[in-house]
């Protein structure tokens, strides 16, 4: 090699299945990558991540293995090398695989060592474990390549070092929570301290289903210290060098972009994560039952700054209980972003429902089962909104709500998709503040306030009866909010959390709401991942289930 190495780290986009469109974005990342020695891209890039079942498709592989040799035949051009990362066939074995193509073929092909099986992951169910890999000659360089999951272990590191590596590169597909920022930089800098070598990790961008990835691709020397950070929540190439000194190669520093941490990312990833669901399942946009409460306010934010306000369709859908306030504040935050709001009365459809089930109803007094009418009412309306004109319904139900049970069946869960689903009421009211202040980068939404500040100040309440709020069935939801997440994320059980300081009865009661809420989770609609512990991928409990730890 030359005195300077220089990569490339591809921040790309994949699209899951749509093998010819990731090709030609590489092929697009290539070319504006410029004259660099090699550029590096996430992991499964040809085929996007996670390809799940894909993978055991024989057809779907022969497509990806076809586009690899399109991909190896593109660098006979002189031009960047590639590491691009693919499901590959090894005789009757399927790994994850990262392949370098260089001077018109495939030069060296690694294979993933560690497969994750918890959580959202489940490699082990569709790839074979590979070795431990041995570090690739490229250009005069001895080059450590670590999939993913291989960079959060010692001993992938340890023998690429043992065998005369002189640089880590790790093509990722790691999504985003929570705190994930700070895990992946301290596994990052344990194997650099580790190894005495320098690392470069390459992170995709975007949403894939209920998956959203934040970008945020780094190269940190071999002290650990910070040369270069890319942005997070922006697809994007940039070029590190590094430069060979006499202790080995040094980074030479580069730009280091402002981390987006805190409720500010939590608001990316929802937008994030709808704006390539609806994008990529190609919805000509989303319908909202706009209530003039903070969810559905939240929601209709998120989806303008995601979607653009052109592709936003809100409908209010009053029945006798709904108050002045709240058709007041609906019609505020349909202003206030610039969308489309419609209102249909929903009581006709009450009366008609009520007039069907008279003769069963007679003797019976008026119970949650009318309540349930009115939301199914709105449900209906919705999916019938959707069908005709071929808007996806966005359901608007938070991670609170869900834990416990606190919705409709077959009516405000209605929804192809929930931007809410993964994020607790205490997160929704600091989420609604923060827009109100700032604009997020890259949103499509307006300046300024996209919502009244009586939507966030008035007690939440589902307006299904006269003078109801959440708090009449609910605990507040800070203490809420703080049991479900010792029940959830911390898989405490009850008599830790009182022992930690909440009242008892409190505990067993939403504990009890917890369990018995499954069923109604099972059918909800996927919606983003943001903690640890999102209902669906990471949390699997039976829906049969007789442990009743209430003690």
């Amino acid at each position: 090699m030359s005195d300077v190495l220089s990569i490339a780290l591809a921040q790309i986009d994949p699209t899951v299945g749509d093998v010819p469109g990731n090709l030609r974005r590489i092929l697009d990342a290539r070319g504006r990558a410029g004259r660099v020695d090699l550029v590096v891209f996430p992991e499964l890039a040809i085929a996007g991540y996670p390809p799940e079942d894909l993978v055991l498709k024989d057809a779907f592989l022969d497509v990806v293995a076809e586009a690899i040799g399109t991909l190896a035949t593109a660098t006979a051009d002189g031009g960047p090398a590639m590491l691009v990362g693919a499901p590959w066939r090894v005789g009757s074995r399927r790994y994850n695989a990262a392949l370098l193509l260089d001077g018109g073929r495939i030069t060296a092909t690694v294979l993933k060592h560690h497969l994750p099986n918890y959580g959202v992951f489940d490699e082990v169910r569709v790839f074979a474990a590979g070795p431990l890999p041995d570090p690739v000659d490229f250009r005069g360089v001895r080059v450590g390549i670590m999939i993913c999951e291989d960079m959060w272990y010692a001993d992938v590191a340890a023998g690429l070092r043992q065998n005369g590596a002189e640089i880590l590169v790790v093509p990722n597909g790691s999504p985003f929570e929570t705190d994930k920022r700070h895990a992946r930089m301290s596994h990052a800098t344990a194997r650099a301290a580790e190894t005495g070598l320098p690392l470069v990790y390459v992170n995709q961008v975007g949403g894939q289903d209920e998956l959203v990835f934040d970008g945020a691709s780094f190269v940190i020397d071999a002290s650990g210290r910070l040369t270069q950070q890319l942005p997070a929540w922006r697809e994007t190439v940039e070029v590190t060098a590094l430069r060979r000194e006499a202790g080995g190669l040094l980074p030479i520093p580069g730009t280091l972009a402002r981390p987006v941490e805190g409720v500010e990312s939590v608001y990316q990833a929802m937008v994030w994560g709808l704006r390539d669901y609806v994008v990529k399942n190609r919805f000509k946009g989303v319908l909202i039952g706009l209530s003039g409460g903070i969810d559905s306010a939240l929601s209709a934010a998120v989806a303008a700054d995601a979607l653009g306000p052109d592709k936003v369709w809100c409908v209010m859908m009053p029945s006798p209980y709904t108050s002045a306030e709240s058709l007041e504040d609906a019609a505020a935050v349909a202003r206030l972003n610039g969308i489309r709001l419609d209102s249909i009365n929903i009581g006709p459809a009450m009366q008609a429902f009520g007039e069907m089930l008279a003769p069963q109803f007679a003797g019976t007094s008026p119970d949650i089962t009318e309540e349930n009418l009115q939301a199914r009412s709105r449900g209906i309306t919705l999916m019938a909104l959707s069908n005709k004109f071929g808007y996806m319904v966005l359901s608007t139900g938070n991670k609170s709500e869900m834990s416990v049970g606190y919705a409709t069946l077959y009516g405000d869960m209605c929804g192809g998709y929930s931007v809410l689903k993964d994020v607790y009421k205490s997160t929704v009211f600091a989420a609604s503040r923060w827009r109100n202040r700032h604009k997020p980068e890259g949103g499509l939404g307006p300046a300024g306030p996209v919502m009244p500040e009586r939507v966030i100040t008035k007690p939440p309440s589902a307006e299904l009866k006269p003078n109801q709020t959440d708090q009449d069935t609910l605990p507040p939801y800070d203490q809420l909010d703080a049991i479900l997440e010792c029940l959830i994320e911390r898989e405490m059980g009850p008599a830790q959390i009182v022992a930690a300081g909440h009242d008892a009865a409190v505990v067993r009661k939403v504990f009890r709401m917890l369990d018995r809420a499954e069923y109604k989770r099972r059918q909800a609609p996927p919606g983003v991942k943001i903690t640890s512990k999102a209902f669906g991928r990471d949390r699997r409990y039976p829906i049969v289930n007789g442990f009743t730890d209430t003690q």
